[in-house]
């Protein structure tokens, strides 16, 4: 029967660690999965069954995987695509507002897919975490969406993002207004904090 690795902490500590977690860097987070198989990268389905890409998921996701862990002691699966959300052709050269936007095929680089994108939105539209982050949870629920759909989806995303994600740690904090001048010294020192934690209570 799993055991939760925070139960014998006080209930204020368990969360005072699961709370900064989100300071630790993409380093710190794999050094800790792969002591515990907790993924960090992203599957795709495919006609040989499940394949692992060389992306690695979301800091949100990963940490929440983490939380979940210490908080049940049970290692979730990782964040797996279906093969109906999946294409790796190149995109058209003129795609489309009723064209569905793939995994394998969101690309900054692609002029044609942003022009189309920022022709959706009212020139709105910037490539960047939001965007990238909309992307995936569709992905995750198994939906490849239209470009009509993803834009419609990615201006109510930004109008809803009035304070930055709680793992953009740096961001959260200077929102907060608590991101000084020794900000890294500081992320540096509750990282390891943090890990001297994990370690202590994770050790067996």
């Amino acid at each position: 029967m799993p055991v939760s690795p925070i139960s014998s902490l006080p209930e204020d500590e368990q969360q005072e660690l699961l709370d900064d977690l989100n300071y630790l860097n993409t380093a710190e987070i794999k050094s800790f999965c792969k002591r515990h198989s907790i993924p960090y990268t992203i599957s795709i389905e495919t006609t040989d069954g499940r394949r692992k890409t060389k992306e690695n998921d979301r800091k949100g996701v990963t940490l929440n995987l983490i939380r979940h862990f210490l908080k049940t002691g049970v290692v979730l699966a990782e964040t797996c695509f279906r093969a109906t959300v999946v294409c790796f052709d190149a995109l058209s050269e003129k795609p489309r507002r009723n064209d569905r936007l793939f995994y394998g095929q969101y690309d900054k680089t692609n002029h044609a897919m942003i022009a189309l994108l920022k022709d959706l939105t009212n020139g709105k539209f910037r490539d960047g975490a939001i965007a990238r982050i909309l992307a995936r949870d569709f992905w995750s629920r198994g939906e490849a969406p239209t470009f009509k759909e993803y834009a419609s989806a990615w201006l109510q995303a930004v109008r809803e993002h009035s304070q930055p994600n709680a793992e953009w740690a740096f961001l959260s904090d200077r929102a907060r207004g608590t991101a000084g001048p020794d900000w890294k010294r500081l992320r540096a020192k509750k990282a390891a904090k943090v890990m001297k934690m994990l370690n202590q209570i994770t050790s067996g």
